[in-house]
């Protein structure tokens, strides 16, 4: 039986992109069930699709805010190697 050795940057990606997922979805979904509970409550039927939004406002700027520290820390760690992606000459 033969094993395969898996590359870490494979799994390493696919954990990234979930993380990017659930970090856009928790905000929406749960904005979205704050104002579908506040409609049933105030008899309103706009405040479920208006917090949806808000939740998705804060979902992109958490994956920003998550995507700006993810590249600034491999930047920070190509810097402290030596290792500057450039091709020397």
């Amino acid at each position: 039986m033969s094993h395969r050795r898996y590359d870490r940057s494979v799994f390493q990606s696919l954990a990234l992109i979930s993380q990017f997922g659930i970090t856009m979805l928790v905000p929406m979904a749960l904005m979205f069930a704050l104002g579908w509970w506040l409609d049933g409550r105030l008899g309103t039927s706009f405040l479920a699709v208006t917090l949806f939004f808000a939740g998705a406002l804060a979902g992109f700027g958490n994956v920003y805010r998550l995507a700006r520290q993810i590249f600034r820390d491999r930047a920070k760690g190509r810097k402290e190697s030596g290792t500057d992606g450039r091709k020397g000459g």
